[in-house]
């Protein structure tokens, strides 16, 4: 860490993949717990393990540009890291933007509605997260 410290970095973030991420925040002369978010890793099925710190990262810095704290990049960065292991490949489950937030809706939240058009027969009509 002295190294890291004397290159003047002010943050590091350590992923701990199933146990979540730390990010040290640095201090006068070093980086300590009293400088440390933890955030536990979302609890899901993964089917895909490639490309989960690639999303992790993705979603970190996303937030970062979107002006977010330490907390909510780490929610963000483990919530994006959740969508891409509980599905196959590196980049297929990666989310939308609104799609990051349907973690946080409570069970039974309708999140999008499939109804058959009534007069085109065979047709599906979507929508997502109550948008037409």
């Amino acid at each position: 860490m002295r190294s890291v410290l004397a290159a003047g970095v002010e943050e590091v973030v350590i992923k701990r993949g199933a146990r979540g991420a730390t990010t040290f925040t640095r201090g006068a002369t070093t980086f300590t717990r009293d400088g440390a978010t933890d955030r536990a890793a979302r609890e899901v099925d993964a089917v895909d393990l490639v490309g989960a710190g690639d999303a992790f990262v993705a979603g970190y810095l996303s937030g970062l540009l979107h002006g977010a704290d330490i907390p909510a990049r780490l929610h963000r960065a483990v919530t994006t890291a959740a969508f891409a292991v509980a599905t196959r490949g590196d980049w297929e489950g990666l989310p939308t933007q609104d799609e990051l937030s349907l973690f946080d809706q409570p069970d039974g939240t309708t999140l999008g509605v499939l109804a058959v058009h009534p007069n085109l027969p065979g047709s599906v009509v979507r929508s997502r997260c109550g948008q037409p």
